[in-house]
C-alpha cells in the first residue's frame, strides 16, 4: 500500500495514517539501508537466473508451442511477478541499466502470452489443463494474475511504465467478467488469495470501482465452502471454512490465510466497513495473543503448513514459514494505516527482524523456507525445506526468496507515514524523509545501538511523532534541551514550529532481557529467551565450549551481558548443562551438572557459519527457581 508520486487516482481512504509518497524515504547504510542495497546487487540478480527457465513458459504460449516442456509448478508465474516487483521497486532507486532491461523484456513477454480476452495463467495456455479455472483450489489461476497485478502496480508507481499497468487492466476486467453473482459470471475464487490484494491496489492507481468490487466479492466470498464441499478439513486449508467477518483467528494454511486477512483489511478500508475492520483487528489479535511464534513466525504445523489450535506452537518442529511472516508485516502495515495503533508497527519490526530477515543468508545468495527455533544435535531431516539442511540457493516451490525481494526492495515504505498535517516515524533506519511538512536527516546504527538523531533540515510548522517499542522501558526523546519520556507502545508527538537544525534525539534503552513464554505453550514452560532491542538471540552449537552440545543447556543467572563488536553484540549468561541420563524415563527428575557460559547470537544470524544444533529456548533454573 504505497502511492506514486502524483498519488493515488481513487478517492483517498478515511485512515488515520496515509503512507508516502514513494521517493519520500531513502535508506542509506547503516542496517536496513545495507539490507536494501545487498538485495539489489545480489538477490534480485540471482534471482533472475533462477528464474530464467520459467520465462521459457510466456516465451512458448506465445509462440503457441503446446508441446514445448513446462517449466515449474502451476504457480510459478506468480513468483516470477514477485521478482519482477522487487526489480520495480529497485528501479526506482537504482542506476543498474539491467533492471529497466528487465522490466521491459520481461512486460514484452507478459503481454505476448495474454489472451485476447484477457486472461493469463501459462500453465493452463501451454495446455497442462484442458480446460481454465477447472480446479480453483489448486491451480493458482487468480493467484497468478493477483502477482502480475501487484507487479504491474508497482512498475507504474516506481517507473511511471504503464505497459503492464494494461496488462493488468485488461487480466482484472476478465476477472470482473468471469467471477461473482450476475447472470454471465460463476461463484468462486482462488484457493490461494493474493488477487484481492492486486485488485485493490489497481482501483487506487486507475479509480476504476470495478476493481475494488471484485476485490470484496472475492473476500466475502470465502467461507461458504465453495472450494471443498463436504470437506471441511480441506476448506479450513483454504481460508474456506467461515466467512471472513466470522472469523475470530486465522486457521489453516498460513499464508493463505494472512493474505486473505490482509485483502479483507484493505477492503475494509477503502469501503469504510469499520465492522469489517473491527472483526480483522481481532483476527490479529488472537494470533498474536494464541497462534504466533516468539520470533513472530506464523504456522505451527508442517501438515498443511498451517496454523494450531490455540497455543500449539512447538519450538523444535515449528513451520513458521518465511511468506507467512511477509504477508503478516503486509496485513500490520495495513492495520496501522487505519487506525494508528503502535502495536502493529511494533509487530512489523519485530518480524522484519526476527521472522523475515532470517529467511535469507547474511551474503543475501541462500534462504530458509521454514524457520524452525530448535535445531537438535544430529538431526538428519531428508526434507530441503528443513533447517537443519541449512539455507538453500533456491526452492522449486520459490516463493519465500521472491517474497523477501520484493520485500527487501520496497523496506522504505514501512518507515513513516503522515497526517497531513504532520509526520509518524514507524521504524528506524539511517537516512532521509522528504515530505512538504519536512525534511529530515537520520543517523543511526539501530539496532546496533538504541540512538537515533534526527535532523531538521527544512520545516514548516508541523508535528513529529516518534514510536516508543513495547520493550522500549526508559525510552527518553531529547529536542533540544527538553527531554520527553517515552511511554512504551506509545508514540512520543512534538508539535512545533522547526528551524533548520533543529535536532531530536531518541535513546531506546537495549539492555538485553529475558522473556519468558506462556504456560500453556508445552515444551517451553519454564523456559525463557533472550532478547535485546528489537532482536531475538539464539544459542547456537558453534559459539558454546567444546563438549558442551545445546540441547543440554540451561539458564541459571537472570544476568547477561554484551560482547560488543563490529556489529550487534553477542550475549552471554551463566549457565549449566544437565547431568548425564542414561534411560529415557527416570524416577527422579534431571539435575544440572557443570556450570558453563552460554553464548547468544541475533537468531537472524544463526547458520551462516556451521549448519548445527540451535536453540531458542533454554530451561531457567536459578536458586529462587
Amino acid at each position: 500500500m504505497t502511492t506514486n508520486d502524483q498519488g493515488p487516482a481513487a478517492p483517498v481512504a478515511a485512515t488515520v495514517l496515509r503512507p508516502l509518497r514513494l521517493r519520500d524515504v531513502r535508506l542509506e547504510g547503516s542496517f536496513l539501508g545495507e539490507l536494501q542495497a545487498t538485495n539489489g546487487t545480489v538477490s534480485i540478480p540471482k534471482g533472475a537466473e533462477h528464474l530464467e527457465e520459467q520465462w521459457d513458459n510466456f516465451r512458448n504460449v506465445a509462440k503457441g508451442a503446446a508441446d514445448a516442456e513446462y517449466h515449474g509448478p502451476n504457480y510459478e508465474d506468480g513468483e516470477a511477478y514477485k521478482w519482477l516487483e522487487a526489480v520495480a521497486w529497485e528501479a526506482a532507486r537504482s542506476e543498474d541499466p539491467r533492471l529497466l532491461d528487465w522490466l521491459e523484456s520481461r512486460t514484452e513477454l507478459i503481454a505476448a502470452a495474454q489472451d485476447e480476452d484477457g486472461y493469463l495463467g501459462t500453465f493452463v495456455q501451454s495446455g497442462q489443463r484442458d480446460k481454465r479455472y477447472r480446479q480453483l483450489d489448486f491451480d493458482h489461476e487468480i493467484f497468478n494474475m493477483g502477482a502480475m497485478i501487484q507487479s504491474a502496480v508497482a512498475q507504474f508507481r516506481a517507473t511511471g511504465r504503464t505497459e503492464l499497468l494494461d496488462v493488468a487492466r485488461r487480466a482484472a476486467d476478465h476477472l470482473h467478467r468471469t467471477f461473482g453473482t450476475g447472470q454471465d459470471q460463476r461463484e468462486g475464487f482462488c484457493g490461494h488469495p493474493v488477487a484481492e490484494l492486486g485488485l485493490v491496489e489497481l482501483y487506487r492507481t486507475t479509480g476504476e470501482q470495478r476493481y475494488l468490487d471484485q476485490a470484496k466479492y472475492f473476500v466475502d466470498a470465502h467461507g461458504r465452502s465453495i472450494l471443498a464441499p463436504g470437506n471441511p478439513g480441506r476448506a479450513a486449508y483454504l481460508s474456506d471454512r467461515i466467512p471472513v467477518r466470522e472469523t475470530t483467528a486465522p486457521e489453516g494454511h498460513a499464508v493463505r490465510a494472512i493474505y486473505l486477512a490482509a485483502g479483507a483489511t484493505d477492503v475494509a478500508i477503502e469501503t469504510g466497513d469499520t465492522e469489517l475492520l473491527g472483526k480483522l483487528e481481532t483476527q490479529w489479535q488472537n494470533m498474536v495473543q494464541t497462534k504466533m511464534y516468539v520470533n513472530g513466525g506464523l504456522g505451527s504445523r508442517w501438515d498443511g503448513e498451517s496454523f494450531g489450535n490455540p497455543y500449539e506452537l512447538p519450538s523444535d518442529v515449528a513451520y513458521g514459514e518465511t511468506c507467512a511472516a511477509v504477508a503478516g508485516v503486509q496485513w500490520s502495515w495495513r492495520l496501522l494505516l487505519a487506525t494508528g495503533k503502535a502495536r502493529y508497527a511494533d509487530l512489523i519490526e519485530w518480524q522484519l527482524y526476527n521472522a523475515v530477515l532470517p529467511g535469507v543468508s547474511l551474503d543475501r545468495s541462500k534462504y530458509f523456507y521454514v524457520n524452525a527455533l530448535q535445531v537438535r544435535a544430529d538431526s538428519d531431516d531428508s526434507d530441503k525445506r528443513a533447517p537443519g539442511n541449512g539455507r538453500q540457493p533456491w526452492f522449486g516451490t520459490s516463493c519465500c526468496p521472491t517474497n523477501l525481494m520484493r520485500t527487501f526492495a520496497s523496506l522504505q515504505h514501512y518507515v513513516a507515514t503522515t497526517t497531513g498535517d504532520g509526520l509518524q516515524i514507524h521504524q528506524y533506519a539511517a537516512g532521509t524523509i522528504e515530505t512538504d511538512e519536512l525534511k529530515l536527516d537520520i543517523a543511526t546504527d539501530y539496532p546496533v545501538t538504541g540512538r537515533v538523531v534526527i535532523t531538521v533540515r527544512e520545516a514548516t510548522s508541523a508535528s513529529l511523532a516518534l514510536r516508543i517499542p513495547g520493550w522500549a522501558y526508559g525510552a527518553e526523546v531529547t529536542v533540544q534541551d527538553e527531554v520527553i519520556p517515552g511511554v512504551p507502545g506509545t508514540y512520543v508527538k512534538v508539535n512545533r514550529a522547526w528551524q533548520a537544525g533543529d535536532r531530536l534525539v531518541l535513546n531506546l534503552p537495549m539492555t538485553p532481557r529475558l522473556v519468558h513464554g506462556h504456560p500453556r505453550v508445552e515444551g517451553i514452560r519454564g523456559s525463557v529467551v533472550i532478547c535485546r532491542g528489537p532482536l531475538l538471540y539464539a544459542v547456537e552449537q558453534v559459539d558454546q565450549p567444546d563438549g558442551v552440545i545445546v540441547d543440554d543447556l540451561i539458564v541459571t543467572s537472570p544476568r547477561l551481558d554484551e560482547v560488543l563488536g563490529d556489529g550487534v553484540p553477542l550475549i552471554t549468561a551463566r549457565g549449566a548443562t544437565w547431568k548425564p541420563q542414561e534411560v529415557l524415563y527416570a524416577d527422579e527428575p534431571a539435575r544440572p551438572a557443570d556450570v558453563v557460559p552460554i553464548t547468544a547470537l541475533p537468531y537472524y544470524q544463526w547458520a551462516n557459519r556451521d549448519v548445527g544444533p540451535m536453540k531458542v529456548w533454554l530451561p531457567l533454573m536459578t536458586q529462587h527457581s
